[in-house]
């Protein structure tokens, strides 16, 4: 790899050369800008606003613009002739534990590779120090015309530099948080312990670029045939979450669903809320079907078709059922009925009271 930067690690009084290399690179696709109507590319020239022409890199150097608009000359003697004891030197100031970095100050990382063979044997002692100690150091150093803070740790057998931001070039939170308390249940924190737990560690060497994938497959058929087939949208993700319970629930089944487990699979140990079992007994209360009744006599509506779809009974088995289904059953009915049968037996008594003499008188 290509060094970008020679100097010395400063590490008391002993002194590392070293060459540094950068830790990461770009695999980002990169675009061109075009004219649109004819493809022509669209370039930027550097052009002198006093003189009105096109000016070559040699001729281009620093300045810096007052309040006013005035441009004050920098040249790189200047820079040179500061006082900066980090000009060649990444200078260690302290050794801390590593979980006393603000992840928010990590920058650009780079490697850190002995120069040459005098560099073995100190490069190695200070990679085993910071090993054994379990703690990184911090240090000061100058790269590309500023003077920047870096964390030095292992990686592999190899020291690595993180440039780190200044303390105070870390924006404060101020008017981010939520303005208002939201308080949450211990159940919904347990649904979410649930959630972190069923989707588990993952193997960041397994994770991958998505979208530069889809580019470079995109511009791969073009150059083929010209022309590219348009995917099938994704479904959203996300959205606006009504009943975060039941978001919850469903994540978790999601991420189980995801990781291969069985349906059957046991829950979380979560335990529902009173206020949310009762709304669940009463949804199943009012979903269950309801069982049909007879009223006045009169078979409901589903019965008459249950009726309908059996096999058909004799004419005389209906003929019954009809006079039992249409008796009235009301109290003025069944005294009614019990008066015409007296009346009818004292008719029939006196009948054949009178059937009797006339027989006798003759």
């Amino acid at each position: 790899m290509r060094s970008i930067w020679n100097g010395a690690i400063s590490f008391g009084l002993v002194s590392i050369p070293i060459k540094l290399v950068n830790a990461t690179e770009n695999h980002a696709v990169s675009f061109r800008q075009i004219h649109t109507e004819d493809g022509g590319r669209i370039r930027y020239r550097k052009v002198c606003e006093l003189e009105d022409r096109e000016v070559s890199s040699d001729e281009i150097g620093k300045g810096y613009e007052d309040a006013d608009g005035s441009i004050i000359p920098i040249t790189e003697d200047d820079l040179a002739s500061l006082p900066i004891p980090t000009a060649k030197t990444i200078e260690i100031v302290s050794f801390v534990p590593a979980d006393h970095i603000d992840p928010l100050q990590m920058s650009t990382a780079y490697y850190l590779a002995a120069s040459g063979a005098p560099a073995l044997k100190p490069y190695t002692l200070l990679r085993e120090a910071l090993k054994r100690s379990k703690k990184v150091a911090i240090a000061k150093f100058a790269l590309r015309g500023r003077e920047r803070l870096g964390m030095l740790r292992v990686v592999d057998d190899v020291i690595a530099m993180h440039g780190l931001l200044w303390p105070d070039e870390i924006r404060a939170t101020d008017g981010v948080a939520p303005e208002t308390d939201v308080q949450v249940r211990e159940a919904e924190l347990d649904l979410a312990d649930a959630l972190m737990d069923t989707l588990g560690e993952v193997d960041m060497d397994s994770l991958h670029d998505d979208y530069r994938e889809a580019v470079e497959e995109m511009i791969a058929a073009k150059l083929d045939g010209g022309t590219t087939t348009a995917p099938a949208p994704a479904e959203p993700r996300g959205g606006k979450v009504i009943d975060l319970m039941a978001a919850l629930e469903s994540s978790v089944r999601a991420a189980r669903t995801a990781r291969g487990e069985a349906e059957g699979a046991a829950e979380a140990e979560v335990t529902d809320l009173p206020a949310r079992r009762t709304r669940t007994a009463s949804a199943s209360r009012k979903s269950a079907p309801a069982t049909p009744k007879q009223v006045g006599g009169k078979k409901s509506t589903a019965a008459k078709k249950a009726t309908a779809a059996a096999p058909k009974k004799s004419t005389a088995k209906k003929s019954a059922a009809k006079k039992t289904t249409t008796v009235d059953r009301s109290p003025e009915t069944k005294s009614t009925t019990k008066s015409t049968a007296k009346k009818t037996t004292a008719k029939k008594s006196t009948t054949t009271r009178k059937t009797t003499a006339k027989r006798r008188a003759s």
